[in-house]
């Protein structure tokens, strides 16, 4: 296992993030100058940051080991004081996120919730015994989350209370997705998100609840569910539009343009800009 001597788990973040009302925003590295611009954004406003690879583009990024080595990297050459976690979004098996463990990450996700939920839960208890014996924090998901997950297309299925409290209980996770009507990429017209049920599995499980597809929610919907125990908010595709808006205008600009700086600059600037608003949404800044 690769040491770590700057990167935290994600645990005692949350837990204060849910007990001030305020939420931690996590954000998809899509690329190593991606991952630049979030921290230096975290760094600026002061914030604890929740830094992540999804599974399905960690090999595109060079894997474990080579994106662990990365950021911390970085983390030490842009002199990082803030808080940063290191955390697999949506572990697609045991095996993955024990590799992610072993290569550095303070912080992983096994999605099971594409299972039967004594699956998910035999699964999400071999994670969370093997990241015991490291300190790193674990999250897993009940229910599903609509839109493009991971790859995964599908409509939402609703988190069942009882099953979200047993998962807790059985496991002792860290941090609970329960899918509440958020879903993964754009929106078609304004979420819905169940605010009773979103109460219930808070007040039952007593963990820091994680909100996935946090790009597009309105503010007030934010602050709602950061009211109602959500302490880790997952942003990716408002990032992805605003870099590929920046890098789209450069190059319409100018069609002689070949400059790959030139190019990119604008697009990890866009990005740095959107994760400053959001931390600032969020209510996370000054709070590192």
């Amino acid at each position: 296992m690769i040491t770590t001597t700057r990167l935290v788990p994600m645990k005692e973040m949350l837990e204060t993030a849910k007990k001030e009302h305020y939420a931690v925003g996590q954000f998809n590295i899509n690329s190593f100058q991606w991952a630049e611009a979030m921290l230096e954004a975290a760094e600026e406003e002061q914030s604890p940051i929740i830094v992540a690879s999804s599974d399905r583009l960690v090999d595109y990024l060079g894997g474990f080991k080579t994106i662990a080595t990365m950021i911390n990297r970085i983390v030490e050459e842009k002199n990082i004081s803030v808080p940063v976690a290191l955390h697999l979004d949506h572990g697609k098996s045991v095996e993955r996120c024990k590799e992610a463990i072993d290569a550095g990450y303070t912080s992983v996700m096994i999605d099971g919730s594409h299972f039967p939920i004594e699956e998910n839960i035999e699964m999400t208890k071999q994670v969370t015994d093997y990241a015991r014996k490291y300190g790193v924090s674990v999250e897993a998901e009940v229910g599903t989350v609509g839109g493009n997950e991971d790859g995964l297309i599908g409509g939402i299925n609703y988190a069942d209370p009882q099953e979200c409290l047993r998962l807790v209980q059985e496991t002792g996770v860290d941090a609970l997705a329960a899918a509440l009507g958020s879903v993964h990429g754009p929106y078609q017209g304004e979420p819905k998100l169940g605010y009773d049920v979103m109460l219930e599995i808070s007040e039952l499980t007593n963990v820091p609840l994680v909100l996935h597809g946090g790009s597009g929610i309105p503010l007030h919907q934010i602050h709602k569910a950061i009211d109602l125990g959500h302490a880790k908010i997952n942003v990716n595709t408002e990032c992805l539009q605003a870099w590929t808006k920046a890098v789209r205008q450069v190059l319409d600009n100018d069609k002689e343009l070949y400059d790959a700086k030139a190019i990119l600059t604008p697009g990890k600037e866009a990005v740095k800009e959107t994760v400053k608003t959001k931390i600032r949404e969020f209510k996370s800044d000054q709070k590192a």
